[in-house]
């Protein structure tokens, strides 16, 4: 068979695959949704989000000294409390980050660990989650409105996104690739001048390929609809983060990410509603015992060192804003 060939037999499996997940999202983020009543800053807080400048898009605000007894939140965190559950916007088609498992029917990855560590700071029961699939343009209206707690979904930190909500310290430095068929002598965005390349809708690597020279931008919702057009031959190349790129040369062996410094810079936060600073205080808190005592290391190892390598080490917080 040639190699042609063999790549168009892969495609009904992995097309299949990712409608099966397209499926499966829906489904999963038509569960009713838990009524979040409180817009108020937790624990009483009445300050507000970012200032009107920003410089430093990492720079969040300073964590609480210690987590308070579960008996004396207040706010955004005692309605979560009271509700019995954290409500995440989160992914479940991202390989390796958040991603749903055939075999469990769990979303699972380096994301839903973080948002399993807050609800345990919280709850004291880590399984207290309710973990809702978003696109990601849904990721800040849904935070606006409060539909959901918490937006732990590979969300780049930016002085723009800082004017529309707020975010925790960063959990994860990232940083923008390219995923381009196997064989391929591309190493750049650049190097893809007069082809398609494929980004989700609403997303800072959108916005890089738009800016980029010479390229065909082309959205999908999510990452996935990404690989099903690139398995059809309908874009030539994926821009996205690396921890996402990783997940999806794993499911096509004609996929390949070139071993290139990283594009941008892409530091993770935890996404919060702008006006909730103290609930931004305490998720704070639990990322920096999370980071401490070792379990971000063990969620790291778990699900990155075999692809993006072992050394990595969690990213230093950056305090003092507001």
């Amino acid at each position: 068979m040639t190699r042609l060939g063999s790549r168009l037999a892969v495609v009904p499996a992995l097309v299949g695959a990712g409608l099966l997940a397209a499926c499966s999202t829906a489904g999963y983020a038509q569960t009713p949704l838990p009524t979040t009543t409180s817009t108020t800053a937790a624990q009483g807080s009445t300050a507000t989000a970012a200032p009107a400048s920003c410089n430093n898009a990492t720079q969040s605000y300073n964590p609480v000294a210690a987590l308070p007894a579960s008996g004396a939140l207040t706010g955004k965190l005692a309605a979560i409390r009271d509700r019995g559950l954290l409500v995440a916007g989160v992914s479940a088609d991202s390989l390796k980050l958040a991603s749903r498992n055939p075999l469990t029917n769990q979303i699972e990855g380096f994301d839903i660990d973080v948002v399993h560590a807050i609800a345990k700071a919280i709850f004291g029961d880590a399984n207290k989650v309710q973990l809702t699939v978003i696109q990601s343009g849904d990721r800040i209206p849904l935070l606006q409105n409060n539909t959901v707690d918490i937006v732990v979904r590979n969300m780049t930190m930016t002085c723009d996104r800082w004017t529309q909500i707020a975010f925790s310290s960063e959990y994860y430095q990232s940083g923008l690739k390219i995923l381009v068929q196997r064989g391929s002598k591309v190493t750049s965005l650049e190097g893809l001048a007069g082809k398609k390349v494929c980004a989700p809708n609403s997303t800072s690597s959108m916005d890089k390929v738009k800016a980029t020279a010479g390229v065909e931008a082309v959205g999908a919702a999510t990452h996935t609809g990404c690989l099903v057009l690139f398995q059809q031959g309908k874009v030539d190349a994926i821009a996205g983060d690396d921890t996402v790129l990783a997940g999806l040369a794993a499911q096509d062996p004609y996929a390949y990410v070139p071993t290139i410094a990283p594009l941008t810079s892409e530091p993770y936060g935890v996404g919060v509603n702008k006006d909730q600073v103290d609930f931004v205080r305490y998720i704070n808190r639990v990322l920096d015992t999370y980071k401490a005592d070792g379990a971000w290391k063990t969620s790291y190892d778990k699900w990155f060192a075999s692809t993006l390598g072992a050394d990595a080490l969690p990213p230093q917080a950056v305090y003092g804003r507001g």
